[in-house]
């Protein structure tokens, strides 16, 4: 990874890194996978309230769609057009669609995904963030100081948060639901090309969204950053309770 990319993302995010040790410890980081209808982003949005109120370094930052706008900028592009390159359909693997469009083609989107990787993997190091979405979970999986979460509930469950947040109707809410989970499956099978790593045994907290609402889940991630001494390395011993 470019550490002038890293070194323009941290001006460009408004980070400094005041409690950073000697050694440049990557993190801390906190990932969030989610099935569509958990309210991943609002829920990492409180994760970040609470944590910045506890003064603990830089402001932590909800990263997400994020990601597409700082690589469009890397690569001269437009962010819809990043996007695009990973909403391929699920039942084909992402090398055999991109050698499909020819050599000089190819070159050109495994760029995007290369570069994609290289944004998240440079937030990831960052830290300070927490990155919901965007095969985060892979990309950090060998950072230690990091809390990868994964956000499940029922289909019921779901598919009411989707009428309710995009005011749809049962049967678009499905709709949905089926096409965003198509195309996170897309970008997490782009990204296990770069990384290979069983994603399941990623994940340090599985929480069920149906069971434990925002603060009660907030709760358990807190217990969990700590019992994991996610932030041991940068100067200041945190105490949730």
């Amino acid at each position: 990874m470019s550490n002038a990319l890293l070194e323009y993302l941290t001006k460009r995010m408004g980070h400094t890194h005041i409690y950073d040790t000697a050694n440049n410890i990557p993190g801390p980081l906190i990932t969030i996978s989610r099935e569509v209808g958990c309210n991943g982003v609002k829920l990492a949005y409180k994760i970040a309230a609470k944590l910045n109120q506890r003064h603990l370094g830089p402001e932590w930052k909800v990263l997400s769609k994020e990601v597409f706008f700082e690589s469009a900028k890397e690569l001269d592009m437009e962010p819809d057009q990043v996007k695009r390159v990973f909403k391929y359909a699920d039942s084909y693997a992402i090398s055999d669609i991109l050698n499909a469009f020819g050599n000089r083609k190819f070159k050109s989107e495994r760029k995007v995904i290369r570069t994609v990787n290289e944004v998240i993997r440079a937030f990831a190091e960052q830290g300070f963030c927490i990155i919901v979405g965007r095969a985060a979970h892979i990309i950090a999986s060998d950072i230690k100081n990091a809390l990868h979460l994964r956000m499940v509930a029922p289909c019921e469950y779901r598919v009411k948060t989707i009428m309710d947040n995009n005011h749809l109707n049962r049967e678009e809410a499905l709709h949905f639901i089926e096409k965003v989970e198509k195309e996170r499956r897309a970008f997490r099978k782009s990204i296990r090309n770069e990384k290979e790593t069983e994603e399941c045994q990623i994940f340090d907290l599985w929480i069920n969204r149906a069971s434990f609402q925002d603060d009660a889940a907030i709760e358990l991630i807190e217990l969990a950053a700590e019992k994991k001494n996610i932030f041991q390395d940068y100067g200041k011993h945190i105490d949730f309770y």
